[in-house]
């Protein structure tokens, strides 16, 4: 069934990391970016949608808040990330390629 350009667009991951823990767990940037070993400047580029969830964030993510088993997954962070990536995707014209030859 093909995707239709006006279904719903995911949010980018980071903006559930920035508007919803963050906030829970009380922290600032800094002290979040800190907590995961990253520099400051890496999670704000997460957090504003300008770098996406890459696999290793998406480990960092896990540990840090307890998953898979009190958290998100590391699969779920990037999950989220291949819906967005994807939605965007679609939105743009369809690549030109020739059916396979079988």
């Amino acid at each position: 069934m093909a995707e239709s350009k006006t279904m719903f667009n995911p949010p980018h991951p980071g903006e559930t990391l920035r508007d919803d823990i963050l906030p829970e767990l009380g922290l600032n940037v800094t002290q979040a970016a800190r907590q995961l070993g990253i520099s400051r400047v890496a999670l704000t580029r997460v957090l504003h949608g300008h770098a996406a969830i890459s696999i290793d964030m998406a480990r960092r993510l896990e540990k840090w808040l307890g998953g898979p088993k009190r958290g998100p997954s590391a699969d779920s962070w990037l999950r989220l990330q291949m819906q967005y990536d994807l939605w965007h995707a679609r939105q743009t014209p369809e690549p030109e390629v020739q059916p396979a030859q079988y």
